[in-house]
Order: C-alpha cells, then structure tokens, then sequence
C-alpha cells in the first residue's frame, strides 16, 4: 500500500477566527466549521475532556488544505514564541503557489501579514516572497514567471 495523497496540515490557533481570516484573504476557501468533541475525539486525540472548534480552508483547486483548531479543553501548554525563525526546528512555514504575488501581499498585510524579509526574484523562474501571518505562522508565496 502507498500514500494516496495528503490530505490537510493541522494547525493549532488561539485565534481562530482572525487566522481562518488571514488564509481566506491569501484566496484559501473556508470548506466548512465545526465544533468537535466526546469520546471518540478524546480516543483519537489521546487527550480527555477535548472540545476544540475547527475551520477548513483549501485551495481553490481542492487538493491542499489547512485545519485550523482552537482546543478549548483541554487547555493547551505553553505556546512556542511567536516569533520563531524560519531555520527553527519543527514544522516551519507552509507555501502557496499565487498569481499576482503583489495582491496577495497586500491582502495579508490587511490581515496582520508582515514580510520577513523582500519579495525576490529567483532566477527567470519564481519571485518569493516569506510573511508572518497571526500568531507566528509563516507562510511562503511564489509567484511563477511566465
């Protein structure tokens, strides 16, 4: 048996309606909410007592998409510092392929999207640009070039 395809990155928030905000106005599309929880979440979870509400955002072409939770119960640790580096070991920065890198700028800076470095050009291929979105996420654009 192989891997079929991956099907969504989880991704725990404390903010869950102004990081769902952020993705959509990067032009990901809110697939559906939900509040999850009970005993079979609990099993699942190896946690007790889960109550977490949860938002998906996807692509527009349906093959990628983030799951955004805000755990309520129970509580979550101590959260890692916001401002992380993008060489820090872990999962690190999530990338979308977009048109019009300049737009998509200036639409997640509306949201709290901040450049960490300047938007490149790599070569004759790509323009690159990394951003931190709500609560430290880094989020990478790259804009092909035609």
């Amino acid at each position: 048996m192989t891997i079929q395809r991956m099907d969504n990155v989880g991704v725990v928030v404390d903010d869950l309606a102004a990081v769902t905000a952020f993705f959509v106005a990067l032009g990901l599309e809110l697939e559906g909410e939900a509040t999850v929880g009970g005993p079979e979440v609990d099993v699942l979870a190896g946690l007790e007592g889960v109550r977490c509400d949860l938002a998906v955002v996807r692509t527009p072409d349906g093959h990628g998409r983030l799951e955004l939770m805000k755990f309520h119960a129970p509580a979550a640790p101590t959260a890692a510092p916001a401002a992380e580096p993008v060489n820090a070991f872990g999962l690190r920065r999530i990338m979308f392929a977009v048109e019009d890198i300049e737009a998509v700028l200036t639409r997640a800076r509306s949201h709290g999207g901040e450049p960490l470095g300047e938007l490149v050009q790599y070569g004759d291929s790509h323009r690159l640009c990394y951003l931190r979105g709500p609560e430290g996420l880094i989020v990478a654009l790259a804009e092909k070039l035609r």
